[in-house]
């Protein structure tokens, strides 16, 4: 049973703001792919803290490198500059199309960046009229003002106020629709390479590529939005890697710190020059704590090992998932890329995806949602094939529990 002096869920509704509805228990210790409660009942993680812990919870690599760093310096400001933040700005120049980096605490401020770099870039080169971004319906981009407007669901944008204005919203994957919109005065387009939010939507090969086609010709930045899909998660370092398409600026996150909040946009020379001092910034950004960590997960994804392995785990994942839809029929499909992937319920099932969520946790797995109408999975870059299957037989119990509500 809980401890009497440990918090317990009661206390998050008594003192926490309420923009979130979490579950009743409250994970205290992790290693690996498992994770233990405050009663030591145990957990297959498939929710990888929404995509974050790409090498699992307390990698002892990452434990080192952090307690290294704590035992040398914590925080400077960008006052000055330190080790860690240079030595993995390097690294992800070294490893991407980028020449430039900005580090930020979380892929809303990293996207944040992104569109006002996008915005002072076109002022600065064509004038105010070249405002206009676009974007995607069912996107997700963060929660700040700007970037919550920018992504497509007006549920989290609507009922604060006159928003920022020259964004259109048109459909992911409708290429007709996008050609009819972009036009002279497009500063920017983001995009996700793998809508995540939205339900785990996946570019047609075509689209992606004229929407690279189109930005050119009319001297818009493509903006990606990698939050998600980055540092190994599709099994490539960046998921643009594996489309064939480069942007002219990346936000990345998530996965980047494994577990230690911090994001960083990756731009070119030519544009990284419209920021000059005093036009952006982040108190935190660039903290030697959290590159120095960064640093460690850079250096153990970005090999063969990894992003392969990340591949055979999809497959791995994928086999298991179809084999327990042959049994009970609920999903229309399982899409996606890696170790990015959703489960699509069945007309009979749409709305429920919550359901199946909070169904897991009584069986011991943690899943995800991308929306009502698909299951989430977002395990660690890792997880050991006998985890997988242990994990996936605990999903079917809790497929099986919903099936007989």
């Amino acid at each position: 049973m809980t401890n009497a002096n440990h918090p317990t869920r009661a206390l998050f509704d008594e003192v926490m703001v309420p923009t979130y509805n979490p579950a009743t228990i409250i994970p205290v210790r992790g290693e690996g792919s498992r994770v233990w409660d405050q009663d030591e009942r145990e957990y297959v993680d498939f929710a990888g803290g929404i995509a974050v812990s790409a090498l699992g919870h307390c990698h002892p690599a990452l434990v080192g490198a952090l307690n290294e760093q704590a035992n040398k310096i914590w925080h400077l400001s960008n006052v000055m500059t330190n080790e860690p933040a240079l030595k993995l700005a390097k690294q992800l120049v070294d490893s991407t199309f980028a020449d430039k980096v900005f580090f930020a605490n979380s892929g809303g401020e990293a996207n944040e960046a992104c569109l006002k770099l996008a915005r002072r870039y076109a002022f600065d080169k064509f004038g105010e009229k070249k405002n206009k971004i676009i974007a995607f319906k069912q996107g997700f981009h963060g929660r700040t003002f700007f970037t919550v407007t920018v992504g497509g669901q007006p549920k989290y944008s609507d009922g604060f106020g006159p928003k920022p204005g020259a964004i259109t919203h048109i459909p992911y994957n409708d290429l007709e629709t996008f050609k009819a919109t972009i036009d002279d005065e497009t500063c920017a387009v983001m995009i996700e390479p793998l809508q995540g939010e939205g339900g785990i939507i996946p570019p047609d090969a075509e689209f992606i590529q004229q929407v690279r086609d189109l930005c050119t010709q009319h001297n818009a930045l493509l903006i990606f939005d990698e939050v998600q899909t980055g540092m190994g998660r599709t099994g490539e370092l960046y998921a643009y890697m594996g489309l064939g398409v480069t942007p002219d600026i990346l936000s990345t996150a998530k996965s980047l710190g494994g577990g230690i909040p911090i994001a960083a946009m990756l731009t070119t020379n030519e544009v990284a020059e419209h920021f000059q001092p005093g036009t952006h910034g982040s108190t935190y950004g660039g903290n030697p704590l959290v590159c120095a960590v960064a640093n460690k997960v850079v250096e153990l994804v970005n090999t063969p090992q990894v992003l392969s392995g990340v591949k055979a785990r999809e497959q791995w994942m994928r086999e298991g998932l179809n084999q327990i839809n042959e049994k009970h029929h609920i999903f229309t499909e399982v899409r996606g890329k890696g170790l990015l992937l959703g489960a699509a319920l069945k007309p009979e099932y749409q709305g429920r995806s919550r359901e199946f969520l909070m169904a897991g946790i009584e069986c011991g797995v943690m899943v995800l949602v991308a929306g009502p109408d698909v299951i989430r999975f977002a395990p660690s870059l890792i997880i050991p094939r006998e985890d997988i299957e242990e994990g996936l037989a605990r999903f079917e119990q809790a497929v099986a529990k919903v099936m007989d509500a």
